[in-house]
């Protein structure tokens, strides 16, 4: 694959105002992405467009918006909306193309920019490297004429139709009257939807994280910081907590007793009871190489399988479409329930947990430990850029070494971040001493090579 300028593991991101996320940057991805997807045909091209809180997508916006109508595309915008609607409403409005202005769970200081195809779907590598191809053109290339610019409509029910649109993933015979539930939106895109779905399906609703100011998204709050969730679960003595990230489509959860349920607890929760209604596709689910030893132990137990992808939603959803799954995510809290969208959909997973909690009318204590989690350690070593840490042979022999004395009654992962110059070493097995002992051992070559 050739080496990519702009688009990471999931989209473009970066430091606001700073390359690559720059208005100039912004308004390149428009000329090129709308060049690219209004080719063919003499209908109008149609892009919506929706953000997350931050300060810098009013920076972000318009320079998208000039690229996308100076082709020729015609722009609706939604406001700040989860990524999950902006998929779903690029296939409901029939649009050519979908952006998400986010930096998903980054502080206020990141942004990003995220696009989906006419299908609702992140674009593939290939789609991303022709956009790239067309960014580093000039300017003036391919310009449309004065009355063929596009035009700029804003949606007002933009967050009215999502809404609507997740209430309906949840089963009719069910209710969630009177159960008090707390939802962090982390001052981000779901601040205003997750509370009204809630409220609409019946239960008290005490809602935290959603007085957005631009600059405080994900600080000290939503699934990143789920101490703020804890505690105000035990304040109103709630019965489950929900903390969704900037851009909502991750989610972490807790139980009335303020015990963490990540990623793997959640997609054990869904699982089992969508293979009892005989829902779940597919003979299982799709996680990453980061989903614990325990999780697949819990699906293997029952007859399913647990199929591993490399980290990032794009990966898990690739591999579910290839095997016809419907469950997907990532310990993290990409939770990706494909009936019912295109991409990790926080706000619509935690409602599938909420489903099984009322249909089972057994408190969220006694559900949130569907498996023992095998011990598990994770280590991050940053390294200086252009390093290859991994490529030594210091690194190589404590890989070698570690694994052999994990002898098959563990996993080791050690891989470079798609996103930062970090290596991540993660270990598990049952045996918890030896797992710190290995991840330790191997960091410590990581370091030295790294210095």
């Amino acid at each position: 694959m050739s080496k990519r300028a702009y688009f990471g593991t999931d989209g473009i991101r970066g430091q606001a105002n700073r390359h690559p996320m720059t208005a100039e940057v912004a308004l390149r991805v428009g000329l090129a992405a709308g060049k690219l997807f209004r080719s063919g045909g003499d209908r109008r091209h149609l892009v919506v467009i929706g953000k997350d809180t931050r300060l810098s997508g009013y920076m972000i916006e318009p320079a998208l918006v000039a690229g996308f109508t100076s082709v020729g595309m015609d722009v609706r915008l939604f406001g700040p909306l989860p990524t999950p609607g902006i998929a779903m409403m690029t296939r409901s409005m029939r649009a050519d193309l979908g952006v998400m202005i986010s930096a998903s769970h980054n502080n206020f200081a990141d942004n990003g920019i995220k696009l989906f195809g006419p299908d609702g779907y992140k674009l593939s590598d290939e789609m991303e490297l022709k956009i790239e191809s067309l960014m580093d053109e000039g300017l003036q290339e391919g310009l449309a004429e004065p009355f063929e610019l596009g035009r700029v409509v804003r949606i007002d029910d933009a967050q009215a139709r999502y809404v609507e649109i997740v209430k309906a993933t949840f089963p009719r015979r069910l209710n969630l009257n009177g159960l008090r539930v707390v939802i962090d939106c982390a001052n981000g895109a779901a601040y205003k939807v997750a509370p009204t779905v809630l409220y609409e399906l019946g239960c008290e609703v005490i809602e935290v994280g959603v007085k957005p100011n631009g600059l405080n998204i994900n600080d000290e709050c939503g699934s990143t910081y789920p101490k703020t969730m804890i505690k105000a679960v035990k304040e109103y003595r709630a019965d489950i907590g929900i903390a969704v990230d900037g851009d909502a489509d991750r989610v972490v959860m807790c139980d009335e007793k303020g015990e963490i349920i990540d990623g793997d607890q959640i997609l054990a929760i869904i699982a089992g009871s969508w293979a009892e209604e005989d829902k779940l596709k597919g003979g299982g689910v799709v996680a990453t190489v980061m989903s614990n030893l325990g999780l697949e132990r819990f699906m293997n137990a029952r007859g399913l399988k647990l199929e591993r992808t490399p980290v990032g939603d794009r990966s898990v959803m690739a591999r579910m479409r290839e095997g016809g799954f419907n469950l997907g995510g990532e310990q993290s809290g990409h939770i990706i329930p494909s009936d019912y969208s295109t991409t990790g959909d926080g706000l619509i997973a935690a409602l599938q947990v909420l489903a099984v909690m009322v249909r089972t009318g057994k408190p969220m204590s006694v559900l949130s430990r569907q498996f023992e989690p095998v011990p598990q350690k994770l280590e991050n070593v940053r390294f200086a850029n252009g390093a290859k840490p991994l490529e030594t042979a210091g690194v190589k022999a404590a890989i070698k070494d570690g694994e052999n004395r994990l002898n098959g009654g563990g996993r080791l992962l050690v891989r470079a971040s798609g996103t930062e110059p970090l290596i991540r070493v993660m270990a598990e097995g049952d045996d918890a001493k030896l797992v710190a002992q290995v991840v330790r051992d191997i960091v410590g070559a990581v370091k030295q090579a790294a210095a």
